[in-house]
């Protein structure tokens, strides 16, 4: 299976220059600094790229610079392309164009904004496969799109050019309960994650890798849990696992998604631009205090120098008290209180 797609893909960001046009220069250097640091492919114009907020054009033009610049000399690094637009037939025009380009895969949501019913859905990526040159990754994220059922994703998974589910549910059950049911069938078939909070945990169960928006942020991290658990160093990613947690909180929940990933980008270095979402001024508040609590987290592994001022001493309250040692204190006076 030496084309099975696995491993960690990033879901890149895209910067936004000062007239507020895809800096692409700047994009260049994001996907050389992601492939330096040994991420295993590409996934532009994931939900974490905001590909519905780029317009038709951009969204081609953000795949060809990923394709250009994971093609160098010496580098191997597959696309998995966010593929998907409104209608069948401009994604499956899409889906051809990025064929001709060589990516490896189409990443492909079941339709939103109109309520389907599962037996529409899996009509909808037959005829896609059908009729497309590239190879199909269904994308379950039932937060923003049609949810994939399990009984549809085995129904899907015997088409020869569907060759992968990509879940971002958040729900492991259902995850391990796909690989049961899908693998006697096809066990070619690619079990991507969407979440990194079980990442380790999916690689565990028998999960072939991830798409992993913390990757873009922390790549090193990433890749070392990931390469740890192909080793059999289990404990040691689970180490990492456990790290990752407060890193991941606060960029996924501290702002409106993903504006906490472009705040990491930010924190590594890169010129991210104003992003198209809207933001109230409270919001952009929000914004700077996470982005601040963002690079401390990095600082502790080293990966950034803190911010000017400092970092809260774990422990320490608001007013620089450490709590564990006030309680200490407190007891000790009571015990002789009561002596």
């Amino acid at each position: 299976m030496a084309n099975k797609i696995q491993g960690i893909f990033c879901p890149n960001m895209v910067p936004f220059n000062d007239r507020g046009g895809v800096d692409e220069d700047e994009l260049r250097r994001l996907i050389d600094y992601l492939i330096e640091r040994g991420i295993t492919g590409l996934y532009p114009n994931g939900s974490t790229g905001e590909f519905v907020r780029l317009t038709y054009e951009e969204r081609r033009r953000v795949i060809e610079i990923a394709v250009e610049r994971a093609g160098r000399a010496g580098r191997e690094v597959p696309v998995l392309a966010g593929a998907y637009e409104a209608n069948i037939d401009l994604t499956v025009d899409t889906m051809n164009y990025y064929a001709d380009l060589g990516c490896r895969a189409g990443a492909i949501i079941a339709p939103f904004y109109y309520k389907m019913s599962q037996d529409s859905i899996r009509a909808y990526f037959d005829e896609l496969a059908d009729r497309s040159k590239l190879d199909v990754v269904m994308y379950n994220i039932p937060q923003f799109a049609n949810g994939i059922a399990i009984p549809t994703i085995v129904s899907l998974c015997q088409h020869p050019k569907i060759v992968g589910i990509k879940d971002s549910e958040r729900d492991l059950p259902r995850f391990m309960n796909t690989m049961a049911k899908v693998r006697p069938l096809r066990p070619d078939f690619s079990f991507l994650i969407g979440c990194e909070e079980i990442l380790l945990a999916s690689l565990l169960m028998g999960g072939d890798g991830g798409t992993i928006a913390t990757s873009g942020v922390v790549p090193e991290m990433i890749m070392k849990l990931y390469n740890l658990f192909r080793e059999g160093k289990i404990a040691e990613a689970t180490r990492i696992q456990y790290q990752m947690l407060a890193l991941i909180e606060v960029m996924l929940t501290g702002a409106d998604f993903p504006e906490g990933f472009r705040a990491g980008m930010s924190v590594r270095g890169f010129r991210m631009g104003r992003g198209r979402q809207h933001q109230s001024a409270a919001s952009q508040l929000n914004i700077d205090r996470i982005t601040n609590s963002i690079q401390c987290l990095i600082a502790e592994h080293g990966l950034v120098s803190q911010p000017a001022g400092g970092c809260p001493v774990p422990g320490a309250s608001a007013g620089g008290v450490d709590e564990a040692a006030l309680k200490e204190i407190v007891a000790k006076v009571l015990a002789k209180l009561s002596a």
